[in-house]
């Protein structure tokens, strides 16, 4: 795998691969392992305060010498805080999402940060591109987690948006192997954000009852759901089977709250309970087969792609 272009000149690193910045999988040992091997990693603040950040932060640079960068979630009470972890910090790259990043935009460019947005729709991605963003994240509706509510599959908005944007698109949802970053180039991407592949490694610290789950999944085992109130995509279990017949009842956005409480992610990705918990996956969990180290699953990622990109060309 040689490819230099617009995303891997953006962030100077070999490979354009992006490791999400997920909650309680993508902290500072995941980053950094995955910047040590040529992709971008990224710590993941969703679950964390802002002393918990500042501390990974400070662990990821003492771990590599290479680029990495922090993952936002905009909608967050205290993201002014995280903000100024990061500011001081020194942190130069930032990736948002869960919100719109013009609010921040010229706080983040005065200190010399190269932003990106994450979004499900070309509507959202031309929003971003105008707001000043260096690049933008395509996300399918096959990824784990929040998800867009018109469901757009990353096949249909990566050609639409590398089309009509002109800054760097970076494809996600549903990408876990070397095929897939070949597919997603192909389509017009130049760069790839790989969540759940990410999140099933050694170095993730989400906790290893959901690691085997999504080892375990087959092609039908992640749905769609609590779209009244922010649609996630999980593996199915008691809990999605329970919002489900809410759902199916006609349960009312006040009801679904209830429901889901506010520590479900904490439940399922990091204390493990495999039946009561909100396990955020992506629907590629059926093709993930093992827990390999991050390095191991670089060596993995680029024989795949470049076995596939051999048979393309013969």
């Amino acid at each position: 795998m040689q490819i230099n272009n617009r995303i891997t000149e953006l962030f100077n690193i070999k490979y354009p691969i992006i490791q999400g910045g997920m909650v309680w999988a993508s902290g500072w040992k995941l980053a950094s392992a995955t910047s040590n091997e040529g992709g971008l990693g990224l710590i993941g603040a969703g679950s964390m305060k802002a002393e918990l950040l500042k501390e990974h932060i400070q662990k990821c640079k003492a771990a590599t010498d290479k680029p990495f960068g922090v993952n936002l979630p905009l909608f967050r009470g205290d993201i002014e805080d995280l903000i100024q972890v990061v500011i001081d910090e020194k942190v130069k790259i930032v990736f948002s999402s869960a919100g719109h990043p013009g609010k921040y935009i010229d706080k983040f460019k005065e200190h010399n940060m190269t932003v990106v947005h994450v979004v499900p729709s070309l509507k959202f991605a031309k929003k971003v591109e105008d707001s000043g963003c260096d690049a933008v994240v395509g996300e399918g509706t096959e990824a784990g987690g929040h998800n867009g509510l018109d469901e757009i599959t990353t096949m249909s908005l990566i050609p639409q948006m590398a089309d009509n944007l002109s800054i760097p698109v970076i494809a996600a949802g549903g990408i876990v192997d070397g095929r897939g970053i070949l597919a997603a180039l192909a389509l017009g991407a130049e760069g790839v954000q790989m969540g759940t592949r990410f999140a099933v490694t050694k170095e993730s610290g989400i906790h290893e009852n959901y690691k085997q789950r999504v080892v375990e999944a087959k092609d039908n085992d992640t749905v769609l759901v609590l779209k009244k109130i922010g649609t996630v995509r999980m593996l199915k279990n008691s809990f999605s089977n329970a919002v489900i017949e809410a759902e199916n009842s006609g349960a009312e956005k006040e009801k679904l709250m209830d429901l889901r409480g506010e520590k479900r992610e904490m439940r399922g990705m990091f204390q493990g309970d495999l039946e009561n918990g909100m396990m955020e996956a992506g629907q590629g969990s059926g093709l993930i087969k093992n827990i390999p180290s991050v390095k191991e699953l670089f060596v993995q990622l680029i024989s795949e792609y470049d076995s596939t990109l051999k048979k393309l060309t013969v």
